[in-house]
Protein backbone atom coordinates (compact mmCIF):
# COMPACT_ATOMS: atom_id res chain seq x y z
CA UNK A 1 0.00 0.00 0.00
CA UNK A 2 1.05 3.58 -0.66
CA UNK A 3 0.49 5.59 2.51
CA UNK A 4 1.07 9.34 2.73
CA UNK A 5 1.54 10.79 6.21
CA UNK A 6 0.93 14.52 6.39
CA UNK A 7 1.92 16.45 9.48
CA UNK A 8 3.20 19.76 10.84
CA UNK A 9 6.14 17.98 12.50
CA UNK A 10 8.53 15.14 11.73
CA UNK A 11 11.75 14.31 13.55
CA UNK A 12 14.45 15.34 12.67
CA UNK A 13 12.97 17.76 10.12
CA UNK A 14 11.00 19.87 12.60
CA UNK A 15 10.19 18.96 16.19
CA UNK A 16 8.18 20.56 18.97
CA UNK A 17 6.86 17.48 20.74
CA UNK A 18 6.01 13.80 20.51
CA UNK A 19 4.10 14.26 17.25
CA UNK A 20 7.44 14.67 15.49
CA UNK A 21 8.85 11.47 16.96
CA UNK A 22 5.85 9.43 15.80
CA UNK A 23 5.80 10.82 12.25
CA UNK A 24 9.56 10.39 12.01
CA UNK A 25 9.42 6.72 13.00
CA UNK A 26 6.12 5.08 12.01
CA UNK A 27 6.60 5.46 8.22
CA UNK A 28 10.10 3.97 8.43
CA UNK A 29 8.77 0.88 10.17
CA UNK A 30 5.82 0.62 7.78
CA UNK A 31 8.35 0.47 4.95
CA UNK A 32 10.31 -2.23 6.74
CA UNK A 33 7.11 -4.28 6.79
CA UNK A 34 6.72 -4.00 3.03
CA UNK A 35 4.55 -0.91 2.68
CA UNK A 36 5.30 2.28 0.74
CA UNK A 37 5.04 5.14 3.22
CA UNK A 38 5.90 8.79 2.55
CA UNK A 39 5.87 11.92 4.72
CA UNK A 40 4.81 15.44 3.77
CA UNK A 41 5.56 18.43 6.02
CA UNK A 42 5.84 22.20 5.50
CA UNK A 43 9.11 23.61 4.24
CA UNK A 44 10.35 25.53 7.27
CA UNK A 45 13.41 27.77 7.14
CA UNK A 46 15.37 25.66 9.60
CA UNK A 47 18.59 23.73 10.01
CA UNK A 48 17.34 20.53 8.35
CA UNK A 49 16.12 22.26 5.20
CA UNK A 50 19.40 24.15 4.88
CA UNK A 51 21.72 21.20 5.46
CA UNK A 52 20.08 18.64 3.15
CA UNK A 53 19.62 18.38 -0.59
CA UNK A 54 16.21 18.58 -2.24
CA UNK A 55 14.91 18.42 -5.77
CA UNK A 56 11.82 20.26 -6.97
CA UNK A 57 9.26 17.73 -8.22
CA UNK A 58 6.27 20.02 -8.69
CA UNK A 59 5.32 23.68 -8.69
CA UNK A 60 1.92 25.28 -8.58
CA UNK A 61 -0.30 27.97 -7.16
CA UNK A 62 -2.97 27.92 -4.49
CA UNK A 63 -5.73 30.34 -3.70
CA UNK A 64 -6.46 31.34 -0.12
CA UNK A 65 -9.46 33.61 -0.38
CA UNK A 66 -8.22 36.72 -2.19
CA UNK A 67 -4.59 35.72 -1.78
CA UNK A 68 -2.64 33.67 -4.32
CA UNK A 69 0.52 31.85 -3.24
CA UNK A 70 3.08 29.93 -5.26
CA UNK A 71 4.21 26.64 -3.79
CA UNK A 72 6.87 24.06 -4.59
CA UNK A 73 7.08 20.38 -3.68
CA UNK A 74 10.64 19.53 -2.65
CA UNK A 75 11.77 15.91 -2.33
CA UNK A 76 14.73 14.99 -0.13
CA UNK A 77 17.19 13.31 -2.48
CA UNK A 78 18.65 10.45 -0.44
CA UNK A 79 15.72 8.98 1.55
CA UNK A 80 18.07 9.19 4.54
CA UNK A 81 15.16 8.97 7.00
CA UNK A 82 13.98 5.59 5.74
CA UNK A 83 11.10 7.02 3.74
CA UNK A 84 10.45 9.56 0.99
CA UNK A 85 10.26 13.03 2.52
CA UNK A 86 8.49 15.91 0.79
CA UNK A 87 8.48 19.54 1.89
CA UNK A 88 5.75 21.90 0.75
CA UNK A 89 7.51 25.23 0.36
CA UNK A 90 5.28 28.30 0.53
CA UNK A 91 7.89 31.03 1.07
CA UNK A 92 5.60 33.83 2.29
CA UNK A 93 4.14 31.57 4.99
CA UNK A 94 6.81 29.07 6.01
CA UNK A 95 10.16 30.80 5.48
CA UNK A 96 10.42 31.08 9.26
CA UNK A 97 12.38 29.02 11.78
CA UNK A 98 9.59 28.04 14.17
CA UNK A 99 6.77 25.58 13.60
CA UNK A 100 3.97 27.33 15.49
CA UNK A 101 2.99 30.48 17.41
CA UNK A 102 2.63 32.93 14.56
CA UNK A 103 -0.44 35.17 14.24
CA UNK A 104 -1.19 33.75 10.80
CA UNK A 105 -1.00 30.05 11.77
CA UNK A 106 -4.54 29.56 10.44
CA UNK A 107 -3.47 30.87 7.04
CA UNK A 108 -0.20 28.93 7.10
CA UNK A 109 -1.64 25.50 7.80
CA UNK A 110 -4.75 25.98 5.68
CA UNK A 111 -2.51 26.87 2.73
CA UNK A 112 -0.31 23.85 3.49
CA UNK A 113 -3.32 21.53 3.27
CA UNK A 114 -4.70 23.13 0.11
CA UNK A 115 -1.28 22.93 -1.56
CA UNK A 116 -1.04 19.25 -0.64
CA UNK A 117 -4.38 18.41 -2.24
CA UNK A 118 -3.62 20.60 -5.26
CA UNK A 119 -0.37 18.69 -5.78
CA UNK A 120 -2.14 15.31 -5.66
CA UNK A 121 -4.82 16.57 -8.01
CA UNK A 122 -2.51 18.23 -10.52
CA UNK A 123 -0.27 15.14 -10.68
CA UNK A 124 -3.22 12.72 -10.66
CA UNK A 125 -2.00 10.82 -7.57
CA UNK A 126 -4.36 8.45 -5.78
CA UNK A 127 -2.54 6.89 -2.82
CA UNK A 128 -4.08 3.98 -0.98
CA UNK A 129 -4.25 5.85 2.35
CA UNK A 130 -3.83 9.46 3.49
CA UNK A 131 -2.92 9.56 7.17
CA UNK A 132 -3.48 12.95 8.83
CA UNK A 133 -1.93 13.95 12.15
CA UNK A 134 -3.64 16.42 14.53
CA UNK A 135 -5.62 19.53 13.66
CA UNK A 136 -2.95 21.06 11.39
CA UNK A 137 -4.04 18.57 8.72
CA UNK A 138 -7.63 18.16 9.92
CA UNK A 139 -9.30 19.93 6.99
CA UNK A 140 -7.96 17.40 4.48
CA UNK A 141 -10.61 14.68 5.05
CA UNK A 142 -13.35 17.32 4.70
CA UNK A 143 -11.96 18.77 1.48
CA UNK A 144 -11.37 15.33 -0.02
CA UNK A 145 -14.94 14.29 0.74
CA UNK A 146 -16.88 17.46 -0.03
CA UNK A 147 -14.93 19.87 -2.28
CA UNK A 148 -15.79 19.19 -5.96
CA UNK A 149 -12.30 20.30 -7.03
CA UNK A 150 -10.86 17.24 -5.26
CA UNK A 151 -13.58 14.77 -6.19
CA UNK A 152 -11.11 12.25 -7.64
CA UNK A 153 -9.79 11.77 -4.08
CA UNK A 154 -13.10 11.12 -2.38
CA UNK A 155 -12.63 7.34 -2.54
CA UNK A 156 -9.18 7.46 -0.92
CA UNK A 157 -9.49 6.38 2.73
CA UNK A 158 -8.34 8.87 5.35
CA UNK A 159 -7.05 8.16 8.84
CA UNK A 160 -6.80 10.79 11.57
CA UNK A 161 -4.48 10.29 14.52
CA UNK A 162 -5.12 12.54 17.51
CA UNK A 163 -1.87 13.17 19.33
CA UNK A 164 -3.30 15.91 21.55
CA UNK A 165 -6.98 16.76 21.47
CA UNK A 166 -6.60 19.92 23.55
CA UNK A 167 -5.43 21.83 20.47
CA UNK A 168 -8.07 21.97 17.74
CA UNK A 169 -7.16 24.80 15.33
CA UNK A 170 -10.36 26.83 15.75
CA UNK A 171 -11.11 29.78 13.45
CA UNK A 172 -14.17 31.79 12.51
CA UNK A 173 -16.48 31.44 9.53
CA UNK A 174 -15.15 34.80 8.35
CA UNK A 175 -12.25 32.75 6.98
CA UNK A 176 -14.41 30.13 5.28
CA UNK A 177 -13.41 31.63 1.92
CA UNK A 178 -9.90 30.24 2.46
CA UNK A 179 -11.26 26.81 1.56
CA UNK A 180 -12.27 25.59 -1.90
CA UNK A 181 -15.93 26.09 -2.70
CA UNK A 182 -18.30 23.54 -1.21
CA UNK A 183 -22.05 23.24 -1.02
CA UNK A 184 -23.57 25.11 1.93
CA UNK A 185 -25.23 21.84 2.91
CA UNK A 186 -21.77 20.47 3.77
CA UNK A 187 -20.72 23.21 6.17
CA UNK A 188 -21.95 21.25 9.18
CA UNK A 189 -18.95 18.98 8.68
CA UNK A 190 -16.69 21.94 9.47
CA UNK A 191 -18.58 23.42 12.39
CA UNK A 192 -18.46 22.64 16.08
CA UNK A 193 -19.88 24.99 18.72
CA UNK A 194 -20.44 27.74 16.18
CA UNK A 195 -16.95 27.98 14.69
CA UNK A 196 -14.79 26.08 12.22
CA UNK A 197 -12.99 23.36 14.15
CA UNK A 198 -10.45 21.45 12.02
CA UNK A 199 -9.98 18.65 14.55
CA UNK A 200 -13.74 18.15 14.93
CA UNK A 201 -14.10 18.21 11.14
CA UNK A 202 -11.48 15.50 10.78
CA UNK A 203 -13.16 13.35 13.43
CA UNK A 204 -16.40 13.63 11.46
CA UNK A 205 -14.94 13.10 7.99
CA UNK A 206 -12.00 10.71 8.40
CA UNK A 207 -12.73 7.06 7.66
CA UNK A 208 -10.92 6.01 10.83
CA UNK A 209 -9.85 7.88 13.98
CA UNK A 210 -7.03 6.71 16.21
CA UNK A 211 -5.61 8.04 19.45
CA UNK A 212 -2.08 7.39 20.66
CA UNK A 213 -3.14 5.13 23.52
CA UNK A 214 -6.26 3.14 24.44
CA UNK A 215 -6.74 4.96 27.76
CA UNK A 216 -6.56 8.35 26.07
CA UNK A 217 -9.45 7.36 23.80
CA UNK A 218 -11.49 6.47 26.88
CA UNK A 219 -10.56 9.70 28.64
CA UNK A 220 -11.43 11.87 25.65
CA UNK A 221 -15.03 10.71 25.90
CA UNK A 222 -15.13 12.50 29.25
CA UNK A 223 -12.61 15.33 28.81
CA UNK A 224 -11.66 16.55 25.35
CA UNK A 225 -11.87 20.35 25.43
CA UNK A 226 -15.45 20.39 24.12
CA UNK A 227 -15.35 17.38 21.78
CA UNK A 228 -16.63 14.79 24.26
CA UNK A 229 -20.05 14.25 22.66
CA UNK A 230 -18.59 14.07 19.16
CA UNK A 231 -16.01 11.48 20.20
CA UNK A 232 -18.67 9.40 21.93
CA UNK A 233 -20.78 9.52 18.76
CA UNK A 234 -17.83 8.55 16.53
CA UNK A 235 -16.55 5.87 18.89
CA UNK A 236 -17.47 2.98 16.53
CA UNK A 237 -14.84 4.11 14.01
CA UNK A 238 -12.22 4.98 16.66
CA UNK A 239 -9.52 2.97 18.39
CA UNK A 240 -6.48 3.59 20.54
CA UNK A 241 -3.07 2.39 19.35
CA UNK A 242 -0.21 2.86 21.78
CA UNK A 243 2.79 4.68 20.32
CA UNK A 244 6.10 2.95 19.92
CA UNK A 245 9.61 4.33 20.03
CA UNK A 246 12.36 4.16 17.45
CA UNK A 247 14.73 1.68 19.06
CA UNK A 248 17.42 2.53 16.52
CA UNK A 249 17.49 6.14 17.72
CA UNK A 250 16.81 5.33 21.37
CA UNK A 251 19.40 2.68 22.14
CA UNK A 252 21.81 3.23 25.06
CA UNK A 253 24.26 0.77 23.50
CA UNK A 254 24.73 2.87 20.34
CA UNK A 255 23.27 6.32 21.08
CA UNK A 256 25.78 8.83 19.63
CA UNK A 257 24.62 11.51 22.06
CA UNK A 258 25.81 9.59 25.13
CA UNK A 259 29.22 9.91 26.74
CA UNK A 260 29.17 6.24 27.80
CA UNK A 261 27.32 3.37 26.14
CA UNK A 262 25.77 0.46 28.00
CA UNK A 263 23.30 -2.38 27.68
CA UNK A 264 21.50 -4.77 29.98
CA UNK A 265 24.70 -6.65 30.80
CA UNK A 266 26.66 -3.64 32.04
CA UNK A 267 23.66 -1.53 33.02
CA UNK A 268 24.80 -0.57 36.52
CA UNK A 269 28.29 0.52 35.53
CA UNK A 270 27.06 2.29 32.39
CA UNK A 271 24.41 4.30 34.18
CA UNK A 272 26.83 5.20 36.96
CA UNK A 273 29.29 6.64 34.42
CA UNK A 274 26.58 8.67 32.69
CA UNK A 275 25.23 9.83 36.05
CA UNK A 276 28.65 10.96 37.18
CA UNK A 277 29.15 12.89 33.93
CA UNK A 278 25.71 14.51 34.28
CA UNK A 279 26.23 15.43 37.92
CA UNK A 280 29.58 17.01 37.13
CA UNK A 281 27.91 19.24 34.57
CA UNK A 282 25.24 20.41 37.01
CA UNK A 283 27.05 20.41 40.37
CA UNK A 284 25.13 17.44 41.80
CA UNK A 285 26.20 14.48 43.95
CA UNK A 286 26.27 11.19 41.97
CA UNK A 287 26.02 9.13 45.17
CA UNK A 288 22.44 10.29 45.76
CA UNK A 289 19.27 9.31 43.86
CA UNK A 290 18.68 11.66 40.95
CA UNK A 291 15.14 12.74 40.03
CA UNK A 292 14.54 14.52 36.73
CA UNK A 293 11.83 16.15 34.66
CA UNK A 294 12.13 16.53 30.88
CA UNK A 295 9.53 18.39 28.88
CA UNK A 296 7.43 21.45 28.30
CA UNK A 297 6.82 23.57 31.39
CA UNK A 298 3.05 23.78 30.95
CA UNK A 299 -0.03 22.91 32.97
CA UNK A 300 -0.77 19.78 30.94
CA UNK A 301 2.51 18.30 32.18
CA UNK A 302 1.86 19.36 35.79
CA UNK A 303 4.87 21.64 35.49
CA UNK A 304 3.20 24.48 37.39
CA UNK A 305 3.54 22.32 40.53
CA UNK A 306 7.22 21.54 39.99
CA UNK A 307 8.64 24.48 42.00
CA UNK A 308 6.64 23.46 45.08
CA UNK A 309 7.26 19.74 44.52
CA UNK A 310 11.01 20.32 44.29
CA UNK A 311 11.12 22.67 47.27
CA UNK A 312 9.26 20.28 49.54
CA UNK A 313 11.17 17.19 48.36
CA UNK A 314 14.53 18.89 48.91
CA UNK A 315 13.50 20.30 52.29
CA UNK A 316 12.15 16.98 53.57
CA UNK A 317 15.18 15.08 52.34
CA UNK A 318 18.06 17.49 52.98
CA UNK A 319 21.21 16.40 51.16
CA UNK A 320 19.62 13.01 50.40
CA UNK A 321 18.43 13.56 46.81
CA UNK A 322 19.24 15.47 43.62
CA UNK A 323 16.72 17.05 41.24
CA UNK A 324 17.43 18.22 37.68
CA UNK A 325 14.88 19.92 35.44
CA UNK A 326 15.13 20.27 31.64
CA UNK A 327 12.42 22.22 29.89
CA UNK A 328 10.89 25.50 28.81
CA UNK A 329 7.44 27.00 28.61
CA UNK A 330 5.56 29.15 31.11
CA UNK A 331 7.85 32.05 32.01
CA UNK A 332 6.65 32.20 35.62
CA UNK A 333 7.40 28.50 36.09
CA UNK A 334 10.81 29.00 34.46
CA UNK A 335 11.54 31.86 36.86
CA UNK A 336 10.42 29.93 39.95
CA UNK A 337 12.48 26.88 39.01
CA UNK A 338 15.52 29.03 38.37
CA UNK A 339 15.13 30.78 41.74
CA UNK A 340 15.37 27.43 43.54
CA UNK A 341 19.00 27.11 42.46
CA UNK A 342 19.87 29.80 45.03
CA UNK A 343 18.45 27.75 47.90
CA UNK A 344 19.45 24.18 47.02
CA UNK A 345 22.85 24.49 45.37
CA UNK A 346 24.56 21.13 45.14
CA UNK A 347 21.29 19.20 45.17
CA UNK A 348 19.23 20.95 42.51
CA UNK A 349 19.71 22.50 39.09
CA UNK A 350 17.71 23.50 36.04
CA UNK A 351 18.33 23.93 32.32
CA UNK A 352 15.78 26.23 30.68
CA UNK A 353 15.43 25.43 26.99
CA UNK A 354 15.30 22.53 24.56
CA UNK A 355 18.40 20.36 24.21
CA UNK A 356 18.05 16.98 22.51
CA UNK A 357 21.55 15.81 23.38
CA UNK A 358 21.13 16.71 27.05
CA UNK A 359 17.78 14.89 27.11
CA UNK A 360 19.47 11.68 25.96
CA UNK A 361 22.20 12.07 28.56
CA UNK A 362 19.60 12.61 31.29
CA UNK A 363 17.68 9.47 30.33
CA UNK A 364 20.95 7.55 30.56
CA UNK A 365 22.23 9.13 33.76
CA UNK A 366 19.19 9.67 35.93
CA UNK A 367 17.55 7.23 38.34
CA UNK A 368 13.95 8.49 38.16
CA UNK A 369 11.87 10.43 35.65
CA UNK A 370 9.00 12.55 37.01
CA UNK A 371 5.83 12.76 34.87
CA UNK A 372 3.04 14.31 36.99
CA UNK A 373 0.93 15.00 33.89
CA UNK A 374 -2.66 16.19 33.97
CA UNK A 375 -3.03 15.12 30.33
CA UNK A 376 -0.77 12.59 28.59
CA UNK A 377 -2.25 11.17 25.37
CA UNK A 378 0.55 8.60 25.14
CA UNK A 379 3.75 9.93 26.56
CA UNK A 380 7.03 8.97 24.98
CA UNK A 381 9.32 10.14 27.77
CA UNK A 382 8.40 7.22 30.01
CA UNK A 383 9.11 4.82 27.13
CA UNK A 384 12.53 6.39 26.55
CA UNK A 385 13.19 6.15 30.29
CA UNK A 386 12.34 2.45 30.37
CA UNK A 387 14.61 1.82 27.39
CA UNK A 388 17.48 3.50 29.26
CA UNK A 389 16.90 1.70 32.57
CA UNK A 390 15.36 4.74 34.27
CA UNK A 391 12.34 4.19 36.51
CA UNK A 392 9.35 6.41 35.67
CA UNK A 393 7.26 8.11 38.36
CA UNK A 394 3.92 8.84 36.70
CA UNK A 395 0.36 9.89 37.27
CA UNK A 396 -2.12 7.25 36.11
CA UNK A 397 -3.54 8.97 33.04
CA UNK A 398 -3.66 8.29 29.28
CA UNK A 399 -0.68 6.41 27.93
CA UNK A 400 1.11 6.56 31.29
CA UNK A 401 -1.63 4.35 32.68
CA UNK A 402 -1.19 1.94 29.76
CA UNK A 403 2.59 1.65 29.96
CA UNK A 404 3.65 1.90 33.62
CA UNK A 405 2.53 -0.60 36.27
CA UNK A 406 3.26 0.25 39.89
CA UNK A 407 5.96 -1.78 41.59
CA UNK A 408 3.55 -2.42 44.45
CA UNK A 409 1.26 -4.21 42.01
CA UNK A 410 4.02 -6.44 40.69
CA UNK A 411 5.20 -3.87 38.17
CA UNK A 412 8.24 -1.70 37.63
CA UNK A 413 7.30 1.97 38.09
CA UNK A 414 5.95 4.28 40.75
CA UNK A 415 2.41 5.54 40.13
CA UNK A 416 0.05 8.00 41.76
CA UNK A 417 -3.53 9.01 41.02
CA UNK A 418 -3.58 12.81 41.20
CA UNK A 419 -1.50 15.65 39.83
CA UNK A 420 -0.86 17.11 43.26
CA UNK A 421 2.14 18.15 45.31
CA UNK A 422 1.23 15.60 47.99
CA UNK A 423 0.91 12.66 45.56
CA UNK A 424 4.18 13.40 43.78
CA UNK A 425 6.12 13.84 47.01
CA UNK A 426 4.68 10.62 48.39
CA UNK A 427 6.00 8.92 45.23
CA UNK A 428 9.40 10.56 45.75
CA UNK A 429 9.52 9.06 49.25
CA UNK A 430 8.68 5.62 47.83
CA UNK A 431 11.40 6.08 45.22
CA UNK A 432 14.00 6.88 47.86
CA UNK A 433 13.07 3.68 49.71
CA UNK A 434 13.38 1.69 46.47
CA UNK A 435 16.77 3.26 45.72
CA UNK A 436 18.02 2.18 49.14
CA UNK A 437 16.84 -1.39 48.48
CA UNK A 438 19.77 -1.96 46.15
CA UNK A 439 18.84 -5.49 45.13
CA UNK A 440 15.26 -4.65 44.12
CA UNK A 441 16.36 -1.36 42.53
CA UNK A 442 18.92 -3.08 40.28
CA UNK A 443 16.51 -5.89 39.42
CA UNK A 444 13.81 -3.39 38.44
CA UNK A 445 16.17 -1.47 36.17
CA UNK A 446 17.19 -4.66 34.38
CA UNK A 447 13.54 -5.64 33.98
CA UNK A 448 12.44 -2.40 32.37
CA UNK A 449 15.21 -2.46 29.76
CA UNK A 450 13.70 -5.69 28.39
CA UNK A 451 10.21 -4.23 27.83
CA UNK A 452 9.45 -4.04 24.10
CA UNK A 453 7.89 -0.77 22.99
CA UNK A 454 9.40 -0.84 19.50
CA UNK A 455 7.57 0.39 16.42
CA UNK A 456 7.54 -3.00 14.66
CA UNK A 457 4.53 -4.25 16.60
CA UNK A 458 2.76 -0.90 16.47
CA UNK A 459 3.33 -0.49 12.74
CA UNK A 460 1.57 -3.80 12.12
CA UNK A 461 -1.47 -2.53 14.04
CA UNK A 462 -1.65 0.47 11.69
CA UNK A 463 -1.29 -1.81 8.68
CA UNK A 464 -4.28 -3.78 9.96
CA UNK A 465 -6.26 -0.51 10.16
CA UNK A 466 -5.28 0.49 6.63
CA UNK A 467 -6.17 -2.92 5.21
CA UNK A 468 -9.58 -2.82 6.90
CA UNK A 469 -10.34 0.38 4.98
CA UNK A 470 -9.27 -1.10 1.65
CA UNK A 471 -11.39 -4.26 1.96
Amino acid sequence: MEIIHISAECYPVAKVGGLADVVGALPKYLNKLGQYAKVVVPGYDNKFSKENEFETVHQGQLRLGWFVFSYSILKEKTNKLGFELYLIAIPELFDRPNVYSYEDDTERFTAFQVAFLNWLTETNQTPDIIHCHDHHTGLIPFMMSHAPIYQHLNRVPTVLTIHNGQYQGWFGFDKLHYLPQVSSSRLGFLEWNGIINPLASAIKCAWKVTTVSPSYLDEMSEKANGLENLLRFERPKSLGILNGIDTEVWNPDTDPMLEYHYNNKNLKAGKEKNKKFLCEQFNLDPSKPLFTFIGRLVGEKGADLLPEICSIALSRNPNEINILILGSGDTQVEHSLTQLTHFYSGNYNVYIGYNEKLAHIIYAGTDYLLMPSRVEPCGLNQLYALRYGTIPIVRRTGGLKDTVLDIGDGGFGICHDQTSVFDVNHSVTRAIDLYNDTKLFDKTRKTIMHIDHSWEKVAQEYIDVYQSLKN
